[in-house]
């Protein structure tokens, strides 16, 4: 008789006891090896977090010469050169809206944003308005997860136990094109301006206690790389200062470079000054038809930037709040301290990675190679190629057709699958239908990243897709090919599923 006995538990608290995960031991470019040498093809950046490639020896060599030279200090007691420097070049890199500003360095994107939210609420208190406590976020949005940052989250099935034990603020809805709830005849201009017009009204009905806006410049994991619309962002901004609510832009999956930019609020703020720019040439023209329209010296400057992921590259863990000058003066000028802190905040090993990352990026060209709107990139040759799932069934049968929508930017994309793509329909949440496809990707030797809840929190399956900018055309070929079969056998366990 065969033997039944499960195999032993692992000591470690794994992700989940429903699946057995290989063990990882080498990495390369954008290959990584499990200890049975079998070889998998990064196609999601693990989760969209190395963008420089894996075994890149010249991060983990600055690494070591730091762990030579001091491992760590407290910083309530000192600082180092290497947090010092690197935050000087981590603002210039951010900007000129953070010239004057300052970096507060984290272990990762959840304290980051826990130390936004809180930097946020000093940040009023030393304005003198005290009332404003409230931060206001999107439905559908992700931004981490400890209990501070899920308040902000909108991502049902990561938040759904915990509710009890956070604070909720009010979360409006985010523009989502492929399912948008207005007309969508003008590209979206429109509805993106009603959707702004649910956040004017959220801080209205906030009564003067609205502190901040926190927002992914282009949705994360939850939804699925959703790039907003024409004219919305600009109008969030307004808004925002408007009202005297900072502004928080969660970039801790589309910063550093993935989306072409160094961050990717960069793509609208240029938008916003063609915009400008065009309506000073015909001032008699008035299309600025309502108070959510932007004004026109309006640009995409967010108070609080927020980054990790790939300011890393993975190497270490590593995250960062770059806040502008209006915000650290307020501090500087008031009480004269931030009431926050962690044990291992600005650890100098973890900084002298995010360094050596960025001088990385800012020697080769890994942020040209990410713009999807070049021609001959990696970028653009991935959203061709993506493109191309459109049409998944080499038979032409269009019942077995699953692919609802191809989005994305830079290197950061989705793709959504669809019961029918006719009306939409998304599959039923327990065939977890993107999870098939991950699982079969994975036995092809490639890594993508499933994630169900996109339509309402529960249904609606989507591939989020983020690889490395050191891939190769060959390989986006091999990677899209293999997406592609993956797809085709999920399908057809999903109709052996419900038959």
């Amino acid at each position: 008789m065969p033997d039944s006995t499960p195999p032993p538990r692992s000591p470690v608290l794994r992700r989940s006891f429903k699946k057995d995960f290989p063990a990882a031991v080498r990495g390369e470019g954008v290959y990584l090896w499990d200890s049975g040498n079998k070889k998998y093809l990064d196609f999601s950046g693990s989760a969209a977090v190395n963008f420089i490639g894996h075994g890149v020896q010249k991060i983990s060599a600055a690494m070591a010469e730091q762990a030579a030279k001091l491992e760590f200090v407290h910083t309530s007691q000192f600082t180092t050169p290497v947090a010092e420097g690197y935050a000087e070049e981590l603002l210039a890199f951010a900007g000129e809206n953070f010239r004057g500003g300052a970096v507060y360095f984290t272990s990762g994107g959840s304290e980051s944003i826990e130390t936004a939210l809180k930097l946020a609420r000093q940040y009023q208190v030393e304005i003198g308005e005290s009332r404003r406590y409230q931060i206001l976020s999107r439905k559908q949005s992700y931004h981490g997860s400890t209990l501070g940052a899920l308040s902000v989250s909108g991502n049902q099935r990561r938040r759904e136990i915990y509710l009890p034990m956070i604070r909720e603020f009010a979360h409006v809805r985010m523009p989502y094109c492929y399912r948008c709830a207005f007309d969508c005849t003008d590209s979206c201009r429109y509805c993106g301006q009603q959707y702004a017009a649910e956040l004017e009204s959220a801080i209205e009905a906030a009564n003067g206690e609205a502190a901040a806006f926190i927002f992914e410049p282009l949705s994360g994991a939850t939804l699925g790389a959703v790039v907003p619309p024409p004219g919305y962002l600009q109008s969030i901004v307004e808004i925002c200062r408007r009202h005297g609510v900072l502004l928080i832009a969660d970039e801790v999956m589309t910063g550093m470079g993935r989306t072409g930019r160094n961050f990717a609020v960069e793509h609208w703020l240029g938008q916003n000054e063609n915009e400008k720019n065009s309506s000073e040439k015909s001032k008699n023209e008035k299309n600025r038809n309502e108070k959510n329209a932007p004004a026109e010296d309006s640009t995409l400057a967010p108070d609080i930037l927020v980054t990790a992921k790939g300011l890393s590259s993975g190497y270490a863990p590593l995250g960062a709040v770059i806040a502008s000058k209006k915000v650290i003066d307020a501090i500087a000028n008031g009480s004269g301290a931030f009431l926050h802190g962690f044990t291992y905040n600005a650890h100098p090993i973890s900084l002298a990675a995010g360094r050596a990352v960025l001088h990385h990026l800012q020697s080769t060209n890994l942020i040209a190679a990410a713009d999807s709107s070049v021609a001959n990139t990696a970028a653009a040759h991935l959203k061709q190629a993506l493109e191309s799932l459109r049409n998944n069934d080499p038979r032409g049968n269009d019942a077995r057709s699953v692919i609802g929508d191809v989005r994305g930017l830079g290197l950061l994309w989705a793709v959504e699958f669809v019961a029918d793509q006719k009306t939409k329909r998304p599959f039923a949440p327990e065939l977890s239908f993107a999870a098939l496809v991950a699982s079969a990707a994975m036995t092809c030797g490639l890594l993508v990243y499933p994630m169900q809840g996109c339509v309402d929190g529960i249904s609606g399956d989507h591939l989020l897709l983020a690889p490395p900018a050191v891939i190769t055309k060959e390989e986006i070929d091999w990677s899209v090919d293999q997406l592609r079969a993956a797809v085709d056998e999920a399908t057809s366990l999903a109709v052996d599923l419900r038959s």
